[in-house]
């Protein structure tokens, strides 16, 4: 067993304090190379990053390291079809998925279309009355519109009575998708999928929205060939970037290889954004400076859902595709008020929820399903999410809506933990007749069952995961990246972290140092519940300011707030603060641990 780092075997928080495996020799190569701080070149060789890949990995660029849209099975084929389409004056329609990442795809596609000269209308399916994924109705509607062909982002792969309504009606498609393909695919004309299992091109990770922007540049790439652009100036794609950044860091896909570069170049291109759309987003959302990883996910990301969530799932693909600054700062108003109104929603129903696994004894179970007729359907992934994360196992949330022949069936969202591939789950309880429908990835799905069979659900999750849920044993190990001093914690430090080896997310975790041995200060409780103290090493020296965000009521929170003389342990995340044009660091303190006492 890994010894534990300053012998914290149960923290605060219950956790075994660990530090990651590292290669000494690769740590020394890259210190050597790179002239690195220590810490931080065993932080760059623990998360795989070889001596000789450091200097793209610190500092990507575009055009060294963006990938080849042209390894994706299906490219080639999509991409001459949409050409085709765009030379021959077809009517081209666009069908996105509600969230995030559909969004910013089908505004990504439009812009790009847009700048051809093709004026493409974006359908997005109703959370509520539709569903998840196409349906033979819309695609029907879209050819009575006139559509030739129909691009499907963030959906499609595995619609087959969908997609094969949509072939039957005339239609030409196109699918530019990330999620499961261990099903049948659908008959669409081209499938562009990475989870493909034909597909070598190692770029699974992608959301759709950079699938989307690999098709873009494949598309751009067939038309210069066939000289469509005549020495006209070629779409501005890099302007696009922010959207990417967007929709990948909203769908939660690991910020690794072109992810990271992706997110990393969409950043700076959001910083000093033209798209009204953001513009007026950022403004309604109280952004005021370049925005960051966490702006995106817990500020622009959900006001853009919660469109969808409780009003016209549509509003965030137009807000994002609109060129009139007006019509953008409305919608971008409408979406705003759609997200206080989801938030006081989402309260409620996590406190049913909640009550409803107490009174059924479902807290036992390795699966929790509830339900209820009354919850609101575009709330259900949240709340599985909260529930996920109290129980520690997966979790799904049931609702009911009627579809479109106006049957009332039944809307679930799953949420999984590591180890538990819920969209797997999800298609064997299709097989298995259980479900009408569902997918999605191993953390998350979406499914439609008969309102009849919530228990035949349950009892067919829990089978399926037993095996996978791991009892209950010694404390969680956290890993620690390295131990610091206050006093060698600096703001150089803090901004190699983050500048150079940021940005960070889902699957490129935040790393967390520990501070050993040192001395609480001036503790007390700030906002709502922030514990914020200064720490300072034992031998005396400068100070740091750190904070437990939401910790007054735990028991990190109150062993800050009563430390007084007793050494601590602390970890947590480097931030840098910027206050009076003086730029210092301070740790948001994840967990902590009494020295000597751990």
């Amino acid at each position: 067993m890994t010894p534990a780092l300053f012998n914290v075997e149960r923290s605060l928080a219950g956790a075994r304090w660990v530090s990651p495996p590292v290669d000494a020799g690769a740590a020394q190569a890259i210190m050597r190379a790179h002239g690195v701080p220590e810490v931080i070149a065993r932080l760059l060789a623990a998360r795989g990053v070889a001596p000789g890949a450091v200097d793209s990995f610190l500092a990507p660029t575009l055009r060294r390291d963006f990938p080849d849209p042209f390894t994706l099975a299906g490219m080639a084929e999509a991409a001459d079809l949409m050409a085709e389409s765009v030379i021959a004056g077809q009517a081209i329609a666009l069908f996105g998925d509600f969230d995030v990442d559909g969004a910013t795809s089908s505004a990504l596609l439009c812009r790009f279309l847009r700048s051809l000269g093709v004026e493409a209308p974006v359908y997005i399916p109703d959370r509520l009355s539709e569903g998840y994924g196409p349906n033979a109705k819309a695609l029907r509607t879209l050819r009575a519109q006139g559509a030739d062909l129909v691009v499907l982002m963030d959906c499609g792969t595995t619609a087959v009575q969908a997609l094969q309504a949509g072939k039957d009606a005339g239609l030409a498609l196109i699918v530019l998708d990330h999620h499961d393909a261990s099903g049948p695919l659908a008959p669409a004309d081209v499938i562009v999928n990475p989870k493909r299992a034909d597909d070598a091109s190692g770029l699974e990770m992608l959301a759709a929205v950079g699938v989307t922007l690999l098709f873009c540049v494949a598309v751009n790439a067939q038309l210069r060939r066939r000289g469509f652009y005549g020495g006209r100036a070629e779409p501005p794609l890099r302007d696009w970037l922010d959207l990417v950044a967007l929709g990948t860091v909203c769908d939660m896909v690991p910020l690794k290889g072109p992810n990271r570069l992706l997110v990393r170049s969409g950043l700076e291109r959001m910083a000093r954004t033209t798209n009204p759309g953001l513009k007026a987003l950022m403004e309604v959302s109280g952004l005021s400076e370049a925005p960051t990883v966490r702006d995106l996910g817990f500020a622009l990301g959900p006001r853009i859902n919660a469109g969808g969530r409780v009003h016209e799932s549509d509003l965030g693909a137009h807000l994002l595709a609109t060129d009139d600054a007006g019509q953008a700062l409305d919608i971008a108003h409408a979406l705003n008020d759609c997200n206080a109104k989801r938030r006081s929603l989402q309260t409620a129903m996590e406190k049913e929820a909640a009550a409803k696994v107490r009174a059924l004894g479902l807290d036992g179970d390795p699966v929790i399903v509830v339900e209820d007729e009354g919850w609101h359907p575009g709330l259900a992934g949240l709340v599985a999410g909260r529930l996920k994360d109290r129980y520690a196992r997966p979790a799904c949330v049931v609702t009911y809506a009627k579809n479109g022949e106006g049957i009332v069936e039944g809307r679930g969202s799953a949420r999984s933990v590591p180890g538990v591939h819920i969209a797997r789950a999800l298609a064997a309880a299709v097989e298995a007749g259980v479900l009408i429908k569902g997918g999605g990835h191993a953390a998350a799905g979406g499914f439609t069952l008969d309102p009849t069979k919530v228990s035949d659900l349950r009892d067919f999750l829990c089978a399926c995961a037993q095996e996978n849920v791991a009892e209950e044993g010694g404390p969680e190990e956290t890993t620690i990246a390295g131990a610091l001093s206050v006093r060698g914690a600096g703001p150089d430090l803090v901004a190699l972290v983050h500048d150079r080896i940021g940005p960070f997310g889902q699957g490129h975790a935040e790393p967390l140092f520990a501070l050993g041995n040192v001395r609480v200060w001036a503790a007390d409780v700030v906002g709502s519940g922030h514990v914020r103290v200064q720490v300072a090493d034992a031998e005396g020296g400068p100070r740091m300011k750190a904070i437990a965000f939401r910790a007054e009521d735990t028991a990190l929170g109150q062993a800050l707030l009563t430390a007084g003389s007793r050494p601590m342990h602390i970890a947590g995340a480097l931030a840098r603060n910027a206050w009076g044009g003086r730029v210092t660091a301070e740790m948001h303190i994840a967990d902590a641990a009494f020295a000597g006492q751990a």
